[in-house]
């Protein structure tokens, strides 16, 4: 039975995830959707940041968070700017997390783009992004779903309006696709992230201020904020410099556990048994 504690013990010390200070920018409902995902997720705070106006400087982001969640609601002017020190926030090795409407705001669905954040995020659009006011229903395709960080206890996710509307990068890794294809019959990524350098740049192709835009289980919901909870996790974790030191792993490559985490578990475990078989030969 200690053996089993120790060993329960050292998983939860090395599958637990770092709690984050994270950034909300955007140029609308930045407020609306950190105190909604504050009440609901767990061992992160959230910081509600307007960009539509300014652009916050690198060193006051790198001060006051560890992780950056950037979304955009209507097309706003300061977008380059902001998505280029989101870029050096990314680049200086802090995760940063994407989410609807950030499509609508890129260069190649006709908005003012966001400078250099463009050639490090994981997805392009399909040409329309999500079409407003109409928008898409859009459900989480389960076959497709990849065993990973970003995907645990995930099984179902969808948004009757503002979701989809991408198309994956090279080099993306994409861990769940929607069930409906995108506005070029192609396959539509739902969780995906990429790796650049230093930088790792996760995306969910839904809108993370859902909230203030329908009601959970009606308009949108399944495991929506299980979703967001491990793109946070996962960022602040540290998905560049622990899971993917020196490149090349893939997404179904990432240990629960770290090699670290492992090997001291097995190191327990042996000492663990000597110990008992010590005292079990001293009873005799």
């Amino acid at each position: 039975m200690r053996i089993g504690v120790a060993a329960m013990a050292l998983a939860a010390m090395a599958g637990g995830a770092e709690a984050a200070r994270v950034g909300v920018l955007s140029n609308r409902y930045a407020g609306e959707a950190a105190a909604d995902l504050g009440s609901r997720l767990a061992g992160h705070t959230f910081t509600g940041v307007d960009v539509s106006a300014a652009t916050p400087t690198l060193a006051s982001l790198t001060a006051a968070y560890d992780v950056l969640l950037v979304f955009a609601d209507q097309n706003f002017s300061t977008a380059p700017a902001v998505g280029d020190v989101a870029a050096a926030f990314a680049n200086a090795g802090h995760g940063v997390v994407l989410g609807t409407f950030y499509d609508q705001q890129r260069s190649d669905a006709g908005g003012s783009g966001w400078g250099a954040l463009e050639t490090i995020d994981p997805n392009t659009t399909d040409g329309l992004a999500v079409p407003t006011p109409g928008g898409q229903l859009r459900r989480l395709d389960a076959a497709t779903l990849v065993n990973h960080p970003l995907t645990r206890q995930v099984t179902s996710l969808y948004g009757t309006q503002w979701a989809g509307g991408n198309e994956a990068k090279p080099g993306t890794v994409v861990v769940a696709h929607w069930q409906q294809p995108n506005a070029r019959g192609k396959p539509d990524p739902a969780i995906a992230f990429r790796v650049t350098g230093t930088a790792c740049v996760i995306q969910l192709g839904i809108a993370p201020h859902y909230a203030s835009l329908g009601t959970v289980n009606v308009n949108y919901g399944g495991d929506f904020y299980r979703a967001w909870q491990n793109a946070f996790d996962f960022a602040a974790d540290g998905c560049v410099r622990r899971a993917f030191a020196g490149g090349g792993a893939s997404a179904a490559a990432i240990p629960t556990l770290s090699e670290l985490a492992l090997a001291a578990l097995a190191l327990a475990l042996a000492g663990l048994a000597f110990v008992e078989r010590r005292r079990l030969a001293a009873r005799r």
